[in-house]
């Protein structure tokens, strides 16, 4: 039998037939499926109405007076705008030659007088879903190659680039614009309050790129897309954008790396070298994880920024420089200043203007717009058509506590697309790092527990409890907070930080990582 209403996509039908019981039957046919039908007597008729309501499926008859099926269908199939509707002709038994010149006019298939209900349904659906999917896939075709030719012009213009540098370092300078346009301002996906705010601020520090700016935020909020944003989005979107990871630069080699040296400035120092300022001269340096910079580096790092100058290793002249500095950092660097690791003047040179990225827990309501985008982004650069969500797997998304933020959900997202292989993304394709911590089947659930910041008391709580015992498992903690885990141990981390140790004897606290 045919699908029923419930099961079919609805849409357009065109009937065009000289005989008005024929019509009425077909209509009588569909119209209980959901499909809106619209009549037509002749070719002539056809003609206009087709091009002006451009239908999903044409019922075509062959036969007719004055302009037949196949004069109909010749012009519809050379009209841009109708090219692609399908066209089902009729005919009557044993009309194998109309049957034959049919599809040479351009139609897809033919029903038979007299009609049989089923037979119609079967093929008017069949046609209708085969031109939808024909239409997505084109749709995608155009996207990917669109796509293709950015990365292809992206590949020639590094190679252009490639060319003309003159040394290794210079390659650190070197980002792609690809990366500006897909993760841009725009790339900020979000609806909140606390977003629209951020992308406010955003944009009034675009208009000033000489401002040091200082990003606060855990770990895969999105620290470093914000600090393009501010590069690309500036009169210094030309020059380069140059990120540094702080921790990951030696302390005895960080002057000559952020410096420069000159030849014979030390041992092995057989010509000169540009630093990192050098080397973003023009454009912006991305410092993150600035809280993890030694303390020597920070006095000379203060020094070139209230300055404008740097003075390479071995050189006796200094050397101006126009850069702009942005630092991020998911530490309490007013803590690091208190227990002597930061400089508190640097703190204030760098923080000109205090940008505060919120973990994607407290903003729950962006995660389905973040995941909209994902699935959009991830799904054609995978060359696949872009799936749907299911409605229990939105649900676990929209629980989740997401201890690595955007980052995570990121990664959630490309993961279940590979498992659902194009087809919709159930609640089985999900692999969370940790088990909700709400309630995934109650809208109030996606409130509770980690979007409560705990009180003063809560936290004092918590460190006369952390003192009394050597150990605190899960169960406890948030017992003892009445907020969601991940929130738990992000605070006694911090409670860690300023002096209250953790024992290592709980295996189950140390799997979790601060972000």
């Amino acid at each position: 039998m045919a699908k029923s209403s419930a099961d079919n996509s609805s849409g357009t039908v065109l009937v065009v037939d000289d005989i008005p019981a024929n019509r009425n039957l077909l209509r009588e046919t569909l119209e209980p499926q959901g499909y809106e039908v619209l009549l037509a007597p002749d070719g002539e008729t056809a003609l206009k109405v087709a091009l002006r309501a451009t239908p999903d499926v044409i019922l075509l008859d062959v036969m007719m007076p004055g302009i037949d099926g196949l004069e109909t269908c010749r012009p519809l199939k050379q009209s841009e705008q109708a090219r692609s509707i399908p066209v089902i002709f009729i005919t009557a038994m044993g009309e194998t030659k109309a049957m034959v010149e049919g599809f040479q006019a351009g139609g897809v298939d033919y029903i038979t007088k007299p009609f049989q209900a089923d037979e119609v349904l079967i093929r008017v659906h069949t046609h209708l879903k085969n031109a939808r999917l024909t239409r997505l896939v084109t749709e995608q075709n155009t996207e990917l190659q669109a796509a293709n030719e950015k990365l292809r012009k992206e590949i020639a213009r590094r190679e252009t680039a490639e060319a003309s540098l003159e040394t290794a370092d210079e390659q650190l300078s070197l980002i792609s614009q690809l990366e500006a346009n897909r993760w841009g301002i725009d790339g900020l996906i979000g609806k909140s309050n606390t977003m629209a705010k951020i992308l406010d601020d955003l944009r009034k520090l675009q208009a000033h790129p000489s401002t040091s700016v200082l990003i606060i935020g855990e770990s895969g909020t999105g620290k470093e897309l914000v600090a393009r944003a501010l590069h690309f989005g500036s009169s210094r979107a030309k020059g380069p954008f140059l990120p540094v990871n702080c921790s990951a630069v030696p302390a005895e080699l960080s002057e000559s790396l952020f410096f420069g040296h000159v030849k014979g400035a030390f041992s092995g120092a057989a010509s000169d070298r540009k630093g990192y300022f050098q080397n973003a001269h023009g454009g912006s340096l991305f410092l993150d994880e600035i809280a993890d910079m030694p303390l020597p580096l920070q006095a000379k790092m203060l020094r070139v920024l209230e300055s404008g100058k740097i003075l390479p290793l071995g050189a006796d002249k200094e050397q101006s420089i126009d850069v702009r500095v942005v630092a991020a950092t998911n530490a309490d660097l007013q803590g690091e200043i208190a227990a002597g690791k930061f400089r508190q003047d640097l703190y204030f040179r760098l923080a000109r203007f205090v940008a505060e990225l919120p973990p994607l827990r407290e903003r729950r309501e962006d995660i389905p717009l973040l995941i909209e985008h994902f699935v959009g982004v991830l799904a054609l650069e995978m060359s696949m058509i872009r799936p749907g969500v299911a409605e229990c797997a939105m649900a676990e998304l929209r629980a989740y506590d997401y201890p690595g933020n955007v980052r995570e959900l990121k990664n959630l997202v490309e993961r279940a697309l590979i498992e659902c292989g194009g087809g919709e993304i159930r609640k089985g394709h999900l692999h969370f790092a940790y088990a909700p911590t709400v309630d995934a089947t109650s809208e109030a659930g996606l409130e509770h527990g980690s979007n409560t910041p705990p009180s003063d008391t809560e936290e004092q709580r918590i460190i006369d409890y952390v003192r009394e015992r050597t150990s605190i498992n899960n169960t406890q903690c948030r017992e003892l907070l009445g907020v969601g885990i991940h929130r738990a141990w992000y605070l006694l981390r911090k409670l860690q930080r300023s002096g209250v140790l953790l024992q290592d004897s709980s295996r189950r606290w140390a799997s979790y990582r601060l972000p």
